[in-house]
């Protein structure tokens, strides 16, 4: 097998390794191509990678390449982890929207929308030259937004991909750690969009919680006021705490010192120190503040899903096709699916919670939009979708964020004429 990873200089690769060697009577990996722009980040990467699996006592080959056709050809698994601009554009992503009182995040609201447009015009060059370098590879995405990445990718190419977050997991760790159960005799409903989803019907080995059972597993989702999850009835996404508590958010991050991309650069720097280290091998305390828990838990159950046809129930993002019944057959929606050797195929979701469509329709609608925006370079779809997301709709905030927002990222939308 052999496992590429683009974006390898990102501070989480060292998470996939442990789980190869977690896996390695199942998952006999004998490559990890480490891929990235960064030359430095990638050197210094490979160094620790190749320290770190002789710790663990991983028998693997980890090569490096700046080449991506190289990294590409002949993978069984493609894991993107990319951050087109750095965290430098993702500061700006969270300030711009904030002078306007608007909720400035990295995968949601007008910064959001900036991140997509920086990256899909990537990950599509990424996925074209998979279907020549390696047509039956299957790309394992981690680039956020990834709702709005696996959109892109499933309407504009025919590359093989699957959509991840560790949202979907969520659950189960709450219950885990909220119930002390093993997490595996866990179920639920899951329904909606990436960081735009609601969980509901929740059961432990077949039999519906109880009310003080599901009360302990929402307590453990401290970004939603736990007040209002008992008024919905089912768990949101912590991600909904932009949604369900804005201005309380917007104020609160006013007030910060730092905004959270600031934060991470700080911390980046302080992993990375540790990862150039030639006597470490041991991941950086550090990295544990960095959020993003359980993705490579949850990348590695997809390959082993698909490489040793296991018949796998996972949250994916994946096109609709009649799952959800109100929303487009092309629109990219985070739901459970079966998973195995054959690919993916997408559950029915039989019941939405009624106060949850409503949400989740409004921002599929955005997310469509804004993808056709970043694909065409197109403004006044680009104006559309703005118009349309929940947290901005206000036409004269647009018109005054557009220009201003292009203006920012002007080197890396080579799709928009300026």
């Amino acid at each position: 097998m052999k496992f590429t990873i683009v974006g390898a200089g990102s501070s989480y690769t060292p998470e996939l390794l442990e789980e190869f060697a977690l896996r390695r009577e199942s998952l006999p990996v004998d490559e990890v191509m480490l891929y990235d722009i960064n030359e430095l980040r990638l050197n210094i990467m490979k160094g620790f990678c190749e320290r770190f699996t002789k710790k663990l006592g991983l028998d693997v080959l980890i090569r490096s390449t700046l080449n991506l056709d190289e990294a590409l050809e002949g993978a069984d698994f493609v894991d993107t982890q990319i951050r087109v601009g750095g965290n430098t554009q993702r500061v700006l992503d969270e300030k711009i929207p904030l002078q306007y009182g608007l909720v400035g995040q990295e995968t949601t609201g007008a910064g959001g929308m900036m991140k997509a447009f920086r990256t899909i015009p990537v990950m599509l060059e990424i996925a074209r030259r998979m279907e020549r370098l390696s047509p039956d590879g299957w790309m394992i995405n981690y680039t956020n937004p990834t709702g709005l990445v696996t959109e892109a990718v499933t309407r504009y190419t025919k590359a093989n991909i699957a959509g991840f977050c560790s949202g979907g997991i969520f659950p189960k760790m709450w219950a885990k750690k909220a119930l002390g159960i093993d997490y595996s005799r866990v179920q639920y409903d899951y329904v909606g969009l990436n960081h735009m989803n609601f969980i509901s019907n929740i059961t432990i080995d077949g039999r519906p919680v109880s009310s003080e059972e599901f009360i302990k597993i929402a307590a453990e989702n401290d970004s939603v006021d736990l007040e209002l999850i008992k008024l919905l009835g089912v768990i949101p996404s912590p991600y909904l705490q932009w949604y369900y508590h804005t201005r309380e958010k917007v104020q609160k991050v006013l007030a910060a010192p730092l905004t959270r991309g600031e934060e991470v650069q700080l911390l980046e720097k302080e992993v990375y120190e540790a990862y150039a280290d030639p006597e470490n091998s041991d991941k950086p305390s550090a990295l544990a503040k960095r959020g993003g828990g359980g993705y490579s838990e949850v990348a590695m159950n997809f390959v082993n899903a698909v490489y040793n046809n296991v018949d796998t129930e996972m949250v994916v993002n994946v096109p609709n096709q009649g799952a959800v019944s109100f929303l487009p057959d092309s629109a990219v929606v985070e739901i459970p699916c079966l998973v195995n050797a054959r690919g993916m195929s997408a559950l029915n979701v039989p019941h939405i919670p009624p106060m949850c469509w409503g949400l989740i329709s409004a921002v599929k609608n955005y997310e469509s939009l804004a993808v056709e925006s970043a694909v065409e370079g197109n403004i006044q779809k680009m104006k559309w979708a703005l118009l349309a997301h929940p947290l901005v709709m206000d036409y004269e905030l647009v018109e005054k964020l557009v220009p201003e927002l292009l203006e920012a990222n002007r080197r890396y939308l080579p799709q928009f004429k300026f």
